[in-house]
């Protein structure tokens, strides 16, 4: 399936995508797209998979999965895949480098296909189980769901209260609300997916543009379990700056 080219241009910045299963016909537009952003998972992919399988297989719909391999050197690429050989809703994009967490969240979002789009980790951290459960909001009138965190099993001292005083100081700074305890997961109805796609940054902090973009917006709250292996990959000092990291 590789040898299907396509590239995702963000101002300056030319992300080279090799899109894989993207040639399959589409019959029908899937209700969910899920977007995964995937960096050296290689310990985890298969089990993350399997949760994921078994949530999106009770739930009304069609629905794709997008994975983002942004520049793995684990064997993280070769699992994708196996999965993308033999399983007909998953869909890989290779990016040519490590971009980072941002940008893979943002060519996901561009190629999904959804009338709504959840986007979460692989690390199972974020439990896919709850997934039904912002569908069901979405369902009710909401554009974004996001998952807010009542808890933060398995996380050092040092990650809590930087990710406390982050999003505080956030509040204090910034001209629009970004709720705290809360990261990527969540979930954007079509309309916000394509109002995210025409803010073009090249340095892009999600967070703050899921709540920029408006519409209305509500949160489930869930207890964030540890990593499920493996140690966290999106940890550089540069992600930490832009917010990348600060979950």
């Amino acid at each position: 399936m590789c040898g299907l080219f396509s590239s995702v241009i963000l101002r300056n910045r030319k992300v080279i995508i090799d899109m894989e299963n993207t040639e399959r016909e589409r019959t029908e537009i899937p209700l969910l797209s899920v977007v995964v952003p995937v960096y050296n998972e290689e310990n985890v992919i298969v089990e993350f998979h399997e949760r994921l399988e078994k949530v999106l297989d009770r739930i009304d719909g069609l629905a794709e999965i997008i994975y983002v391999n942004d520049g793995s050197h684990d064997q993280t690429l070769g699992i994708l895949r196996e999965l993308n050989k033999n399983e007909e809703r998953v869909a890989v994009l290779n990016l040519s480098r490590n971009f980072g967490k941002e940008i893979a969240l943002s060519a996901g979002l561009d190629y999904s296909h959804g009338e709504a789009v959840i986007i979460i980790d692989a690390d199972l951290q974020d439990p896919p189980e709850l997934i039904p459960q912002l569908v069901t909001r979405w369902r009710q009138g909401f554009d974004v769901v996001y998952a807010t965190r009542t808890a933060r099993s398995g996380e050092t001292f040092f990650k809590k209260m930087t990710a406390k005083y982050f999003y505080r100081i956030l509040r204090i700074v910034s001209r629009v609300e970004i709720p705290p305890d809360t990261g990527d997961f969540r979930l954007l109805s079509r309309r916000a997916v394509m109002s995210l796609g025409k803010l073009r940054e090249q340095h892009r902090f999600m967070k703050g543009l899921f709540s920029w973009i408006g519409y209305p917006q509500t949160s489930v709250s869930y207890h964030r379990d540890p990593r499920f292996a493996g140690e966290t990959k999106w940890g550089s000092s540069q992600e930490l700056v832009h917010g990348e990291t600060v979950e």
